[in-house]
């Protein structure tokens, strides 16, 4: 016959092994199915303390499941460790401060086993008790000084219109106004100090053609401006003395500090490898993060919860990001514009700036608690609801905080993520396997933690009397002409260690029969030095071309014709997605037929210009991922979206499986992002065999 949960606890008071036992209203004992004894901490007890053989069942019981890990932290439980170790009511057994904190993040239930727990540990003293739930606390048991509480959720009163408050949440502040203090000392760097690492930007000019007839006129000439980010820094947030283990030396120079919100999903489909992939990744972000760099995290689902405020990646910094972290669990929905809310109000009420600010936002699903709430926003999704107007890449608040977003697997909402990512001046990446999502994470920190140059503006002044401006091909960066025509500004903000910028000018370019040479342009870049911390002004040589007397053929500039090539194969990927959209595959794949038959003719592609090798290669592959309904909802849509959002920015993406080193994948990688994914597939050499998601048939 067995033993009731009533006639356990009863043993275990016989014995000692706890202090009170809640009791009803009645002074009666509760019922045997609103306690479970599994959940009590068991004291050491010797055989001899044993009455009868049903204590000795139960003490086996707990025995055979007990391990010597903890799932935790990894580290190892055996007595007088100087751990407190505490046994679940599912008989699996953790550090007491691991789980302590785990519960404190907001999970009720099993890291192993997923059973949903009736006690719950909670550090003490600053834990507060609601008058309203019952105490277990074990005697005798504090090694190393540590206070241990078992919280006990008990059923909540019955009272009508009563609003209960979940005993695991801890309430968020109305003003998210608690960041951690920035360390002036060592993130302000003098501009004496930062001298050595000093760069200028570098402006190059390549007319579209080096000379022409003095009897010509264009009325579309164009000219390329070539801008290059100073040399690069370190990525590496470790100091001298960490050690990083089986990872490449990086150069330690300066750099500048970054507030970093991650923004991730954590509903019920991210449960199982995903979200056990996520972590890893999140662990090698926060690992590769320095003690200036400040991060903080959002985790959503049906509702969006603060982890914790930003904070100092130190090592307790890391110590405590990395336990919450762990203690993620997948359920619920997926409310995207929740989750941005919460990361947007961090950046906006944060008392204190680093120089650098980005969001990242990971999400497997559709949200269909703003976007896709009803079946009107289904036909006509706004996505510009999913972000809030504080961070719009031209709001109003003048905040410009870039989100990066990464769409994880088969069944996200791709249109969302990267409308998101263009809104915010952010970049989309298409995660198609599941084991490159932190190769995808590396190679996006590996450029946020090399940035040296702030709100870059370039100026474009007219310089022949006659000459004016005819258009301006920047991508998605904001440009604007002023009414005379005679000068223009492109917007490009931030720039990575090493980047580069491409622009397209045309001009109406007169006849000139009195001179040689005709002065047409001079351009200016205005930008903020992180490592100087001064605003920089670079002027660029004129740009001239040279009048002959005879009209002769001359060749065009390789620079030009390569750059306009990736602008023809952007427009292709934009109009072949924009066809698919109203179901014409076949349509689609034509047009991208088409680009690549113009791409060949062309005299970069003639020549094996590596860029158009790999923009012939990308329109092939968008091509086969285009074969049909199924295989385009399933993976084109967002392959093409996350190509067209790396031509737009000139910024590299994943995309699919694309850490593989391919050509077309590096084609706007820096020296900082590569050695950050160097660093990312060093780490996972001893990894398991990689999960993959199924491919569309």
């Amino acid at each position: 016959m067995g033993v009731s949960k009533w006639e356990r606890v009863k043993l275990l008071l016989g014995l000692k092994l706890c202090v009170y036992v809640p009791r009803n209203n009645d002074g009666l004992p509760p019922p045997s199915d609103s306690i479970s004894g599994a959940a009590l901490l068991p004291a050491a007890a010797s055989p001899a303390t044993t009455p009868s053989s049903r204590w000795s069942k139960l003490s086996a019981s707990f025995s055979r499941s007990s391990t010597n890990t903890c799932s935790i932290c990894l580290g190892t439980m055996k007595c007088g460790g100087g751990h407190a170790i505490f046994t679940a009511e599912c008989s699996h057994s953790f550090h007491f401060h691991c789980i302590a904190s785990n519960v404190k993040h907001g999970n009720q239930i099993c890291p192993i086993c997923r059973a949903k727990w009736n006690e719950i540990p909670l550090q003490s003293p600053s834990f507060k008790l609601p008058s309203d739930r019952g105490r277990i606390t074990p005697i005798d048991w504090a090694p190393n000084n540590t206070s241990m509480t078992v919280i006990r959720r008990l059923p909540p009163p019955r009272r009508p219109n009563s609003h209960v408050i979940p005993l695991f949440h801890t309430p968020e502040p109305a003003v998210f106004n608690d960041d951690e203090s920035l360390d002036c000392d060592s993130s302000n760097m003098k501009s004496s100090d930062a001298c050595d690492f000093r760069r200028k930007i570098k402006i190059t000019s390549f007319p579209e053609f080096k000379s022409v007839s003095r009897l010509m006129s264009y009325d579309d000439f164009t000219v390329l401006i070539h801008i290059k980010a100073p040399v690069s820094v370190s990525v590496s947030g470790q100091t001298e003395n960490e050690n990083q283990v089986n990872s490449p030396q990086i150069s330690q120079t300066p750099r500048a500090a970054i507030d970093l919100v991650t923004v991730l999903d954590t509903s019920g489909s991210m449960a199982g490898t995903k979200l056990a992939l996520l972590k890893r990744a999140m662990g090698f972000v926060i690992q590769n993060l320095g003690p200036n760099d400040r991060l903080s995290v959002i985790a959503f689902s049906s509702t969006a919860r603060r982890l914790f405020p930003l904070r100092r990646m130190s090592d307790t910094g890391k110590h405590q990001a990395l336990q919450a972290i762990n203690s993620l669990v997948a359920n619920g929905g997926t409310n995207i514009a929740e989750g941005l809310r919460k990361g947007a109000k961090i950046m906006e009420d944060r008392r204190e700036k680093n120089p650098v600010a980005s969001i990242i936002l990971l999400s497997d699903g559709q949200d269909t608690y703003t976007v896709h709430s009803s079946i009107r926003n289904q036909q006509n999704p706004n996505y510009h609801l999913l972000l809030p107007l504080s961070i719009h890449k031209n709001g109003i608040s003048g905040c410009r905080i870039p989100v990066h977003t990464f769409g994880f697997g088969t069944d996200h909402d791709a249109s969302s993520m990267h409308s998101v990512a263009e809104i915010s001046g952010g970049t989309f990446s298409f995660i198609e396997t599941e084991s490159v999502i932190q190769d995808a994470f590396a190679q996006c920190i590996g450029g946020l933690l090399s940035v040296v140059v702030k709100d870059l503006q370039v100026c474009i002044d007219c310089l022949h009397p006659t000459l004016s401006l005819t258009s301006l091909r920047s991508g998605s960066y904001p440009n604007r002409v002023i009414a005379d025509r005679r000068t223009g500004f492109i917007d490009v903000g931030d720039l990575y260690a090493d980047e580069e910028r491409d622009f397209l000018v045309s001009v109406n370019l007169p006849s000139d029969s009195s001179s040689n040479e005709t002065s047409l342009l001079e351009v200016k870049c205005v930008y903020n030095d992180l490592l100087t911390k001064e605003m920089q002004t670079t002027v660029s040589e004129e740009v001239r071309v040279k009048r002959d007397e005879i009209a002769g053929k001359e060749a065009i500039s390789i620079e030009v014709d390569r750059q306009r090539n990736r602008l023809l194969a952007a427009d292709a990927m934009a109009e072949a997605r924009a066809t698919a959209e109203r179901g014409d595959l076949s349509g689609a794949v034509s047009v991208l037929e088409s680009c690549r038959r113009l791409l060949s003719e062309t005299v970069s592609a003639k020549s094996g210009d590596r860029l158009c090798v790999a923009l012939d290669a990308e329109l092939k592959e968008v091509q086969e991922r285009m074969v049909s309904r199924q295989v385009y909802e399933v993976s084109g849509r967002a392959y093409v979206l996350s190509g067209m959002s790396s031509h737009s920015w000139q910024r590299a993406t994943a995309r699919g499986d694309s850490t593989d080193g391919s050509s077309l994948v590096r084609s706007y990688q820096t020296p900082s992002m590569t050695q950050m994914l160097s660093r990312s597939q060093t780490t996972l050499v001893a990894s398991p065999a990689a999960h993959r998601l199924p491919k569309p048939r």
